[in-house]
């Protein structure tokens, strides 16, 4: 479990959230892909990752443009890039959150992750925050046992 993480508050813009993601990344020291959205109350109310800002940028019918000789679809990623500017991370966020406590087993935490593929899980004590857990430390872990 990491102790040392970043959060986002609901009410912040898809503009300042990307903000946040780059700077947790330089203070972290790691590339930061995804955060909790925690409350005034600090409150765990929701995750947000890079995905679901990847899913607002692309348009729901991408799939036929191929087919479509006729589009111009020139300026279309800068026109949705400011579009998505003034969206709140509470209009994005996923609020079916899976969480764990400190004393999850770590089979049990693989287990939660590949059955829900989920990269993070928010560890929660008590009804608080405490930490989180990545997938790329779980694996890093466990490859470290496997070679020691």
């Amino acid at each position: 479990m990491e102790t040392r993480f970043r959060s986002l508050l609901p009410t912040m813009t898809v503009a300042e959230a990307v903000l946040a993601f780059e700077n947790a990344s330089r203070t972290l020291g790691r590339r930061v892909f995804g955060m909790m959205v925690i409350d005034e109350d600090g409150e765990l109310v929701g995750m947000i990752s890079m995905y679901d800002i990847l899913v607002l940028m692309r348009p729901k019918h991408i799939h036929i443009w191929g087919e479509m000789k006729d589009i111009d679809v020139t300026g279309f990623i800068r026109q949705n890039l400011q579009r998505a500017k003034q969206i709140q991370v509470g209009d994005l966020m996923s609020t079916d959150i899976i969480t764990i406590t400190p004393e999850t087993h770590l089979l049990s935490i693989v287990d939660i992750m590949l059955r829900k593929h989920v990269r993070r899980l928010p560890v929660l004590d008590r009804g608080k925050v405490v930490g989180i857990v990545h997938i790329s430390n779980v694996f890093f872990y466990l490859m470290e046992q496997l070679v020691h």
